[in-house]
This record gives C-alpha cells, structure tokens and sequence, in this order.
C-alpha cells in the first residue's frame, strides 16, 4: 500500500521549514526530534499544531520537518505555515477554514538591518551639544 505525500515549505522570519506530511496516526518529527523534545514550551507546541486544530485532521497524518534558521518561535510558525500550505494539497476544501484563521499568509515581518552612523536599526548614538 503507498501512502500519499505532500509536501509545503513555510517560512517565517527568518526560519524556513520543509514539511513532509502523510498520511498515518499523527507522529510529529522535527529534525529527528519528537515535537515534545524540539520545543519545550506548550504554547510554541500549541502553535504549531494550530492548523491540524483548524482542521480537525491531527491523527489522520505524520508530519516529518526540517527547519533551519531563525529561533525557536520564528521555527514554530514556520512550521504551522507548511503544515497548513501540505493540508490543501491533500483537501482543497480546507483552504477556507485555514485562510480565515490567518495560517496560509507568510508574516512578512522581519528584523530591520542595522544601519551605520546608529546604535541599532532605529536607535541613534546620544547627541551631545557640547
């Protein structure tokens, strides 16, 4: 018997996630690491198991991701946003529920560069009159 695959990439800040999903009794690996062992707080586990809540389909998959880059919370949502964009490849009539709940658009925000003759991106040098 072959199992269906899809695959979704998300990203957030700067963390990317390729996310393998399917279909099995709701196993969660990143980089080799159960979710539990990858992120140890509950609301980054919440986070990242908001789109199977949406959709109500957390025990019909497996879910296999690699993450680079970023931190820990930048990787939990990119995870989420690949979980969400693998869900329509299976059922596109999940595209409504995950759309309106705001997990298929990338955030686009990102950290502002430092910019020279500054202390920071926006903070200045203190200004001394004499």
């Amino acid at each position: 018997m072959v199992k269906n695959k899809f695959q979704a990439t998300g990203r957030r800040k700067r963390a990317v996630a390729r996310i393998i999903l399917s279909e099995g009794e709701g196993k969660l690996t990143v980089n080799g690491r159960t979710i539990e062992d990858y992120f140890p707080t509950p609301m980054l586990r919440v986070r990242v198991l908001q789109a199977f809540a949406v959709t109500e389909s957390l025990k019909k998959f497996n879910v296999h991701a690699n993450v680079r880059g970023g931190g820990i919370a930048g990787q939990a949502e990119a995870v989420r946003h690949g979980i969400a964009r693998a869900l329509i490849k299976d059922n596109d009539t999940l595209r409504v529920a995950l759309k309106s709940a705001g997990f298929l658009r990338r955030d686009p925000r990102m950290k502002e560069r430092k910019k020279y003759g500054q202390k920071g991106a926006r903070r200045r040098f203190q200004w001394t009159k004499r």
